[in-house]
C-alpha cells in the first residue's frame, strides 16, 4: 500500500487536537478590522471546532492527523 500524501493547503489551515478534534481558524479575521469592535476582533483569535458536515472532507486530506 503506497503511502498517502497528505494536503498542504489543509494542514496549514486545520489542527488536531490530542482528543481527535479539527480545528479551525475563523474566517473574515482581518477584512474591515478598523471598524469592528474590540471584543468581536477578540473573538477571532480563538480556534474553533470544525463543523461535523466538513470533519470527514478534511480527515481525507489530513490521512496521518497533522
Amino acid at each position: 500500500m503506497p503511502k498517502l500524501k497528505t494536503h498542504k493547503g489543509a494542514q496549514r489551515r486545520f489542527h488536531i487536537t490530542g482528543s481527535g478534534k479539527i480545528m479551525r481558524v475563523q474566517g473574515g479575521k482581518s477584512h474591515f478590522r478598523r471598524r469592528k469592535a474590540k471584543r468581536t476582533k477578540r473573538l477571532y483569535d480563538e480556534t474553533i471546532p470544525l463543523s461535523p458536515s466538513d470533519r470527514a472532507r478534511i480527515k481525507k486530506l489530513l490521512p496521518y492527523g497533522v
